[in-house]
């Protein structure tokens, strides 16, 4: 019989329809591997993107690993990230967005926290592959918290910010034999829909997934 907790982790999975974030549940993550996985310079050998996605859903294992080797916590004597951010401001935020629903990531916390019901894949980019791959990260900086920073160049700061993110997942999947890719995105209602504040800037959209068989690789 399931645990409670893997039946938790198994509704990240079932498709709901459309509604508030009260329709879903805060999901424990199971704890991220932090050993193992391909040596370095191997990953960065077969850093490769394929923007032909396999439907099959990505494991919570898989997803706890993903999230933290993108900006999970290291050192937990002071919440210190995997990705550098400028003077340690920590502005950005990892939305996740399943075919259930949207979530944040909650690094502390190691969870996923609801932000909306309904599949919002379709709506983070114009090509085809946005409705296929099983998860599509959107990178979301809070420039309030780019306390320390000058007005004029909080947006710059955190979209380098998120790079280093991007890159990280960029290796993590190159290690798991996934395959990723960055693209732009139409914000038009995605503020809306993820219930950002106006200091809230989304950056960029990563889709994730296993690659579809017989996909070219670049």
């Amino acid at each position: 019989m399931l645990s409670k907790t893997l039946l938790l982790l198994a509704g990240l999975f079932v498709a709901s329809l459309p509604g508030s974030a009260q329709d879903l549940q805060p999901i424990p993550l199971p704890k991220p591997r932090m050993e193992g996985g391909m040596p370095l310079m191997e990953a960065l050998k077969n850093r490769k993107t394929a923007r032909e996605f396999s439907p099959a859903e990505l494991t919570p294992q898989i997803l706890s690993d993903l999230l933290w080797a993108g900006f999970g916590i290291n050192r937990p004597e002071n919440a210190h990230r995997t990705a550098p951010s400028a003077m340690n401001s920590q502005e950005v935020d990892i939305y996740v967005a399943t075919a259930a629903g949207t979530y944040v990531y909650d690094a502390a916390g190691n969870r996923l926290v609801p932000v909306a019901a309904g599949d919002i894949r379709a709506r983070t980019g114009s090509q085809k592959f946005v409705k296929v791959a099983p998860v599509a990260l959107l990178f979301v900086a809070d420039l309030t918290r780019l306390a320390k920073a000058k007005p004029e160049d909080k947006e710059r700061y955190a979209a380098i910010d998120a790079g280093f993110i991007v890159q990280n997942i960029y290796l993590y999947c190159a290690s798991a034999k996934l395959t990723c890719v960055v693209h732009e995105l139409d914000r038009s209602g995605l503020p809306e829909a993820l219930k950002l504040k106006p200091e809230q800037k989304i950056i960029i959209a990563q889709s994730v997934g296993f690659p579809k068989e017989g996909t070219v690789k670049k």
